[in-house]
């Protein structure tokens, strides 16, 4: 029998169609309402202190431990850094096998090799080894993280990477569903060996719910998940020593609804973080041009405005920025970055 022609659509295209039935069954009302307090929590000036407590991080590209980069390479990366408040290099690793399984020799060759050159160079900085994969339901093939031989052999890789001198594990697996018990799992198994280790665990999360049922009528009408709830998101970060919120690709249109929708992700994350957790806020370092990232709205302004204004007078010092990503990159980014962030007076 032939498939209905909606299973076959790509999961873009199928959270598109559900966004687009969320705007239906809610409209219009609660949307514009929604929509008109992301304009009002883009208003005001940020409070006093609101810049880099030096705990921001960056993602990094696979080419650092393929072969393709060089020394020269690295100690232009160390002068890049100088005056930011970057802490953790999150440097792609894998990607992981659908099974957990790691080949290091033919992925990341390199990677002792670069290890070993940013301890020389930049002492203070830590190299977090980023592992990710496609995962399953939403993804077929993918990883499937509620089988615990999968789970065993991605602590067994996590461990491999941690031998090449790794300060520590950051996981990307998406998309992970609000309520996934088998990365609960993961977190929990992995974290016995980065604790046993001494260095952190760290995640990449998703965004939260920005309205309280949102993802649940999402994953009504088109099976896929977007946002967590603010249970889930607490239930993970309680697991790990850093999480990072992917507060990009985010289906605003303008500018200053983004950096609204940024300031009320960084309230919401706030809530549920525990103290003892960095807390860090995505930024879009990249220009994409679609429906669910116009560069025109997630500009790298607007995310370091939209943080500060969500932070107001909190003095958390466990808080920061992460770049994503440094491939795609430009001198205007890290000149944003530098003059919204990183300045002192």
């Amino acid at each position: 029998m032939k498939k209905p022609r909606w299973k076959t659509w790509s999961r873009r295209r199928k959270i598109l169609l559900g966004l687009l039935l969320v705007f239906v069954l809610l409209v219009p009302l609660p949307l514009g309402a929604l929509a008109i307090s992301w304009r009002v929590a883009y208003t005001g000036d940020p409070q006093a202190g609101t810049s880099t407590r030096g705990k921001d991080a960056i993602w990094l590209g696979h080419a650092w431990v393929d072969g393709r980069k060089s020394a020269a390479d690295v100690k232009a990366l160390a002068e890049q850094l100088q005056g930011t408040g970057i802490r953790d290099l999150y440097v792609h690793t894998g990607p992981l096998e659908h099974d957990g399984t790691l080949p290091l020799a033919t992925v990341s060759p390199r990677a002792r090799w670069f290890t070993d050159a940013v301890h020389q160079a930049m002492p203070k900085v830590r190299v977090q080894a980023w592992l990710g994969d496609v995962l399953q339901p939403e993804k077929n093939p993918g990883m499937d993280l509620d089988d615990a031989a999968v789970r065993a052999r991605v602590k067994a890789s996590s461990e491999q990477v941690l031998d090449q001198g790794f300060d520590g594990i950051h996981y990307d697996v998406e998309p992970v569903q609000s309520g996934s018990k088998g990365f609960l799992a993961l977190l929990d198994e992995v974290h016995q060996l980065t604790a046993a280790r001494g260095v952190p665990l760290s995640v990449a999360a998703a965004q939260l719910d920005p309205a309280p049922g949102m993802n649940r009528v999402l994953m009504g009408v088109s099976g896929l998940s977007k946002w967590w709830t603010k249970e889930y998101f607490g239930a993970v970060a309680s697991r790990v020593e850093q999480i990072a919120v992917m507060s990009y690709d985010t289906w605003t249109p303008l500018e200053s609804l983004y950096g609204g929708y940024v300031a009320q992700q960084t309230e919401l994350a706030l809530e549920v973080t525990p103290e003892h957790v960095d807390l860090l806020m995505g930024v879009p370092f990249y220009w994409e041009d679609n429906f669910s990232h116009r560069g025109s709205a997630e500009t790298v302004r607007a995310a370091i405005r939209g943080t500060q204004l969500g932070l107001g007078d909190s003095q958390r010092q466990n808080f920061g920025l992460a770049l994503y990503v440094d491939f795609a990159a430009t001198p205007e980014n890290w000149s944003d970055y530098r003059e919204g962030w990183c300045r002192t007076d």
